[in-house]
């Protein structure tokens, strides 16, 4: 199994502790969507409800193929009456582009609505940790950011070095969290100012391999690993989300008979029985690792970390029946490597699953 190295560990544990984390998060695709039918189009899009999402506010929503397996997820912020900005997975970018220009000229091409990407045109980093308003505050002296002006989900405009910032009360560690996006060209200089106003607070700057502890860790889905084109928004735990009053793209596949199959894979978490043992990364879930083979494979583990926050490994993993073997006792076994290690199933989010750190 990888682990972050030592300065990434640091980062990921410094925005779990009463300091502050930075990381640059521009990658991310993001794709400014205009016109009088835009929320018409959020709502074919995505399996939840546009409409009636308020003026300076963000929604997560979850996006399908046609066949009713997951496509790619993000959040998507209203700037305006009839203007939204659309943020999307890294590695998805030009295809959830695609996939919209597809269906505004070929399947919906009545609705008026213009989609442009923007990826390129806007530097972005995310500030995180419990300090990170106080820091906020700093930078943007004179703009109110305090919870009632900028609750969780929300969003502002401020001036910060000379040009318009764009703050999202967003979070992807599970703490505390706001969103910087400048325009590209002060991306460089609107780093050093957080850096530097940050340096008497602790701040520490963290990468991929740390955010991907601190996803893990509040069991975020973003990745492919999770979202390989086999699941659906109920083997994720989404459900919930699945609009009943109105239509949406793989709306109609849903319904197929397969996916209401009470033994089919769904996600949880993992930790090791023992409280050490690493998780192979990619392992086979079985039953009994000693039994004869073949040995049936009831799943498989899809990302897994050392947790500095919990002191042991843990992972996410699609399981058959999900959350109803919680409490059970199986084996992750790599066909790889051969290592092995017995887990606990549980729930799949290991910090603050009450979200009391996000809207804090």
């Amino acid at each position: 199994m990888r682990r972050a190295s030592a300065r990434q560990c640091e980062g990921a544990a410094a925005s779990r502790s009463q300091n502050i984390g930075l990381v640059d998060v521009s990658t991310l695709g993001k794709i400014d969507i205009q016109g009088p039918d835009a929320a018409e189009f959020l709502d074919r899009i995505y399996i939840n409800s546009w409409k009636n999402l308020k003026l300076g506010r963000a929604r997560y929503g979850i996006m399908l193929r046609e066949d009713g397996v997951v496509f790619d997820d993000g959040t998507t912020t209203r700037l305006g009456e009839r203007h939204f900005l659309m943020t999307t997975t890294t590695a998805n970018a030009g295809r959830v582009m695609a996939h919209l220009e597809f269906h505004l000229q070929m399947v919906w091409p009545e609705l008026r609505v213009h989609v442009t990407p923007v990826t390129d045109q806007w530097a972005a980093m995310a500030l995180s940790g419990p300090r990170s308003r106080e820091l906020l505050a700093q930078l943007f002296q004179g703009t109110d950011v305090g919870n009632e002006a900028l609750p969780f989900m929300g969003f502002l405009e401020a001036r910060l070095r000379g040009t318009t910032a764009r703050i999202f009360r967003i979070s992807f560690s599970g703490e505390r969290a706001y969103e910087i996006n400048v325009p590209a060209d002060y991306g460089l200089a609107a780093w050093r100012a957080v850096m530097d106003a940050g340096a008497p607070m602790g701040i520490v700057p963290y990468g991929v391999e740390a955010m991907e502890v601190l996803r893990i860790e509040k069991g975020h889905l973003v990745v492919g690993a999770e979202m390989d084109g086999r699941v659906t928004p109920m083997d994720l735990g989404f459900a919930g989300m699945l609009s009943t009053k109105k239509d949406f793209i793989g709306r109609r596949a849903l319904a197929r008979r397969a996916f209401g199959e009470p033994d089919r894979q769904a996600l949880v978490g993992l930790r090791p029985a023992d409280g050490k043992t690493a998780i192979p990364i990619g392992a086979q879930i079985v039953a009994d690792a000693n039994a004869p083979s073949p040995n049936a494979s009831l799943g498989r583990v899809t990302s897994t970390h050392f947790s500095p926050t919990l002191d042991s490994p843990i992972a996410l993993a699609l399981v058959a029946g999900g959350l109803a073997r919680e409490g059970e006792t199986l084996f992750a076994v790599s066909p790889l490597t051969s290592e092995q290690a017995e887990v606990m199933v549980i729930k799949p989010m290991f910090v603050d699953p009450a979200g009391e750190r996000l809207r804090g």
